[in-house]
């Protein structure tokens, strides 16, 4: 009678260690995640990347602002640069134009969907916000500096890190742990 219940323990585990060595299906391990979310000061949720040619992110400007998660990516061939901004929120039809485009609160805000993401503009500056379930991702510019073509390429590519993208946004830490 042993034999066959020692047989079924090794069966009876195997959902729980499987448990515990998943991965984050959107991308990286969700241990890894979480660690780099708390040295940003940003809920992991909020973690997200994206990918331009010509483009690459500056190590430095990861962080957090005004309780989103935030990244600059600039031109490898000049000083234009895009803002990714990730935060909680939605955009409505009725809603994008009363929400301020990034520091432009005084001007107006005009709005036009583009497949699922919406393209805004105010003043000199211009965005993609594309939402993510109950997560709203904004690639914002000077429209003078970046043209829209780039925007709307970063917000078809926005997705969240995995595994290889986390160690390239975490900074060097000489093989200390986050």
């Amino acid at each position: 009678m042993m034999r066959p219940a020692r047989a079924l323990l090794p069966l009876l585990l195997l959902p729980v260690l499987l448990a515990g060595c998943d991965a984050d299906q959107d991308g990286g391990t969700s241990a890894d995640l979480d660690a780099a979310a708390r040295v940003w000061g940003v809920a992991p949720e909020l973690v997200y990347v994206t990918e331009v040619s010509g483009y690459t992110l500056l190590q430095g400007s990861i962080g957090e602002y005004d309780d989103e998660f935030s990244a600059a990516y600039r031109s490898e061939k000049g000083a234009t640069e895009f803002g990714l901004f990730a935060g909680r929120g939605t955009l409505t039809a009725e809603s994008c134009p009363k929400q301020p485009l990034g520091e432009v609160s005084e001007k107006q805000v005009t709005c036009e969907q583009d497949g699922d993401a919406w393209y805004r503009k105010a003043g000199g500056s211009h965005e993609y916000a594309v939402p993510d379930g109950d997560v709203l991702i904004r690639l914002i510019a000077d429209a003078d500096e970046v043209d829209r073509a780039i925007l709307r390429k970063a917000a078809e590519a926005v997705h969240r890190p995995d595994d290889a993208e986390l160690a390239a946004l975490l900074p060097a830490t000489d093989g200390a742990d986050i």
